[in-house]
């Protein structure tokens, strides 16, 4: 059931990495080339050109995201709640109001030792007050499963005088909620080799923790406009079964007696058994005997497709909770260059894949047969961090004036995910970034710039439960030098998200006997961020 649908609940970056772990780059984006504090995670080699002495820098950042997604399905026109409608908008809140992050560089010589903490991947929690389409639409499947059974029993019950619950349709309450983090710990050293080049190289380690919860609670079918549960429901086909057998069995009692009268009135007459038994009323009760026992031999049958029906969805009945921790660590190396040219700048960076195992601490103990199965306790789901290059460049064009060029790719199609996501990838995630500094004063300074993000996504990688879409963002914001050995920054960020609209196909579930019908999925979200930080030179 989930939530993967958590990804990157706050950051810009890629499927499982966040990028802004600054207010700098809030402010402006194109930091690759950049010359700051924040380079430990976005230019580490280019720290190296940082002044001699202790560099430390504290960010805290606050994002708010809405999620949005139009689910279409015939089966959604069964809802007690949906007003006959086949279309259902599902919105998720996901909020993030304490992001952290803290650099540290101290530098003496040519040598760079650099220190960053940030929350390098998710970053809060996400809610749906509705649950999400593909939760829904199993219950409708159920109810419609039903509405066949009940049409078919009543047609066949009637003759007898019983009856079960007319199903028309379903109610139910569902509820899904994820917290995901990723804490990066990165340590390193830079090396100016000289005036003009340097290098780094460290390692990163991350952490992982998460949670999700999900439940489909107060599950009904409706007869009309009462719903029942399906404990309730089958308790109902069995009670008419039972009185349409009773029916039966009086009924046959009745003919077998009637067969019994007539063939002794026969014999009283003269007539042998076996020629009042050819006796045209003596045969149409006979007749009428074994269409009784046929009718007994199939509502047998049926109580026994029933029962079998009922243990399959048994486990159902009730609704469905989950509740899931996750954790993991993974440690990989980071290398990065940078390179000065008269008024230019160039730096590369590369993050190493972070391989990832995320181990279940659940409430779930057995695989059932839908997306709960990710959430199974003791299973280790693969959640590989994708390895990362960057390519920066930075041209001062005139004194106090800087512009800036990135570049962001990420090797996602190299990484492991659960149930190997990653080979329906189209391809790789690209981030291209531009931006703008000024120094307006010695003590005042402000910039700004945009981020594109292109995923190579495709209908088959794409779900409810997960699902990034392409996007734009725009930062700006202002550092102020308040003496010389402190700055402060302040800065706002914007994504704005394309939609994604796909075709779901049609899902049969036989170990169930369910069939979802096809339908489609319309994807979007909001998010934005504000930040505030502060460095100190020592």
């Amino acid at each position: 059931m989930t939530m993967l649908f958590m990804g990157n609940v706050a950051y810009a970056g890629g499927h499982l990495t966040n990028t802004n772990q600054s207010i700098e780059f809030l402010r402006n984006p194109a930091r690759d080339a950049a010359i700051g504090l924040d380079g430990v995670y976005s230019n580490p080699a280019g720290v190296a050109f940082l002044s001699d002495g202790l560099h430390i820098g504290f960010n805290w950042q606050y994002a708010h995201q809405k999620r949005y997604i139009t689910t279409t399905n015939e089966l959604f026109a069964l809802g007690a709640k949906n007003n006959g409608s086949t279309k259902k908008a599902f919105k998720g809140v996901a909020d993030a109001p304490f992001l952290p992050s803290l650099q540290a560089a101290y530098n003496k010589n040519n040598w760079s030792f650099q220190f960053n903490f940030a929350v390098t991947g998710g970053g809060g929690k996400c809610k749906f007050d509705q649950g999400i389409g593909s939760f829904e639409t199993i219950v409708g499947a159920i109810a419609n499963r039903l509405i066949g059974t009940s049409q078919q029993l009543n047609a066949a019950l009637s003759p007898f005088g019983a009856s079960v619950p007319n199903v028309t349709g379903y109610d139910v309450d569902a509820f899904m909620k994820g917290r995901q983090y990723y804490f990066g710990l990165q340590v390193g050293a830079a090396r100016k080799i000289n005036d003009n080049l340097s290098v780094y190289g460290g390692l990163r380690l991350l952490y992982g923790t998460a949670r999700y919860e999900a439940r489909l609670n107060n599950i009904r079918v409706m007869d009309g406009t009462e719903g029942i549960t399906l404990p309730e429901y089958f308790i109902g086909v069995t009670n008419g079964l039972t009185q349409a057998g009773n029916t039966i069995s009086n009924m046959a009692g009745q003919v077998q007696a009637g067969i019994n009268q007539g063939v002794g009135a026969a014999m009283a007459q003269g007539m042998t058994q076996e020629q009042a038994m050819q006796l045209p009323q003596i045969q149409a009760l006979v007749a009428q005997g074994q269409q009784l026992q046929a009718a007994g031999q199939q509502l047998q049958a049926t109580g026994d497709q029933l029962a079998a029906s009922a243990e399959t969805l048994a486990p159902y009945a009730n609704g469905m909770n989950l509740k899931s921790d996750q954790t993991g660590w993974g440690i990989a190396p980071v290398i990065g260059i940078d390179y000065k040219y008269g008024n230019f700048n160039f730096a590369a960076k590369y993050e190493f894949k972070t391989r990832m195992r995320m181990k279940n601490d659940s409430d779930l103990k057995e695989v059932r047969g839908l997306a709960t199965d990710k959430y199974v306790d003791g299973t280790e789901v693969p959640e590989d961090s994708p390895a990362l290059l960057t390519l920066g460049a930075q041209w001062e064009m005139t004194p106090g004036v800087r512009l800036n060029l990135g570049y962001h790719h990420f090797f996602d199609k190299d990484c492991h995910w659960y149930k190997h996501s990653e080979k329906v990838l189209d391809g790789n995630t690209n981030e291209y970034l531009a931006g703008a500094e000024w120094d307006i004063t010695k003590k005042l300074q402000v910039s700004g710039g945009v981020q594109f993000t292109r995923y190579g996504l495709s209908d088959q990688f794409m779900n409810d439960m997960s699902f990034v879409v392409n996007s734009w963002s725009f930062g700006f914001g202002v550092g102020y030098q308040a003496t010389d050995k402190v700055k402060l920054n302040a800065a706002y960020f914007q994504t704005n998200y394309e939609d994604y609209d796909m075709n779901t196909p049609k899902q049969d579930m036989p170990s169930l006997g369910l069939t979802i019908p096809a339908g489609k999925n319309s994807f979007t979200r909001t998010n934005r961020v504000i930040g505030v930080g502060v460095e100190v030179t020592i």
